[in-house]
């Protein structure tokens, strides 16, 4: 009877946790928005999507402010991804000054390259690349935000996306962060663009879902598709970006000894038009955002480093590249 209750659970946190997912089992609360937060629709392809914008506080369109896109995970909402970074993007944009959204996927994915039949979006080829290009638009448009600086980061099915859009339409934007998730093999083999683009990943060096050296992305029994290893991902933008000098690992201090976890940054630089390209390899890390909530026990998605505030670093990066 134990056994049976343990496996019932377990399945439910498997169904809870595909790629990424940002579902709180037995903890979610209804969502409640944040303060500078509205909701908006457009329909894109025949299709409603929804998605929620943060606004600093006193927005005029006269500052032509920078617009930051944040992709959530796989089962997971645009307010999830706000809880994910803990409204940290929110507060740092409320200093900084710049637009932060967080998009809805169909039925709670992305497109993102990898044809799963299991979800929806990949399912029926939903055209995500078009959702966010009309995000860009709309905003460039209704709130006049500065075109030439376009940022998207986004977590585990969410990277999967950036990693698509850095390819497709690397034009629309200044620089991409990727947390969580090494490149995907269909991806890498099929990447259409080559034009420049600065980009920052960060991923643990003990994920549950996506190892380090590449393979089969897996929760449990279930496949996921494969992803290629941190090193080919980080070695393919590197030279699609042109750079030469790749750095010496550096250490960054132990800030919080008790969370089991040790950051070092990799940096290639001497890159074609100023763009670089930055590693953060999180050694103990988990599936999770670094410095963000903790969406799931520790024993199923891994540790959370507490060394670094992936909403800090996200944007200091973008901030760099103007």
């Amino acid at each position: 009877m134990v056994e049976t209750r343990g496996w019932t659970l377990a399945l439910i946190v498997l169904v809870a946790l595909l790629v990424g997912s940002i579902v709180y089992v037995g903890s979610y609360r209804p969502e409640r928005m944040y303060p500078g937060d509205l909701r908006g629709e457009m329909v894109v392809g025949g299709l409603k999507r929804t998605y929620i914008a943060h606004f600093p506080p006193n927005f005029s369109k006269d500052e032509h402010l920078p617009l930051l896109i944040a992709l959530h995970g796989g089962g997971g909402t645009g307010f999830d991804m706000e809880r994910l970074t803990r409204g940290g993007l929110n507060t740092i944009a409320d200093r900084e000054r710049f637009i932060v959204v967080y998009p809805d996927g169909v039925g709670r994915h992305w497109n993102d390259g990898r044809n799963l039949s299991r979800y929806r979006a990949q399912r029926e080829d939903i055209d995500d690349v078009a959702f966010i290009s009309a995000l860009i638009d709309l905003f460039v448009q209704k709130s006049d935000v500065n075109g030439s600086r376009v940022y998207v980061t986004g977590m585990s099915n969410g990277g999967l996306m950036t990693y698509r859009l850095a390819c497709e339409i690397p034009e629309r934007l200044a620089a991409v962060a990727i947390v969580g998730v090494s490149m995907s093999e269909n991806l890498y083999d099929n990447c259409s663009s080559k034009v420049p683009i600065p980009i920052l990943i960060i991923l643990g060096t003990d994920d549950p879902i996506v190892p380090w050296n590449g393979g089969e992305l897996r929760f449990g029994p279930v496949k996921l598709g494969r992803v290629v290893s941190i090193e080919n991902t980080v070695e393919y933008w590197a030279a699609r970006n042109g750079c030469t000098v790749r750095h010496e690992r550096e250490y960054l201090p132990n800030a919080d000894p008790e969370d089991g976890t040790r950051v070092w940054v990799e940096r290639y630089s001497n890159c074609s038009n100023g763009v670089d390209v930055i590693l953060y390899g999180v050694e103990g890390g988990g599936h999770t955002w670094p410095g963000g909530y903790l969406y799931l026990p520790r024993s199923v998605i891994g540790k959370t480093s507490r060394d670094i505030d992936a909403n800090e670093v996200i944007w200091k990066f973008f901030s760099n590249h103007p």
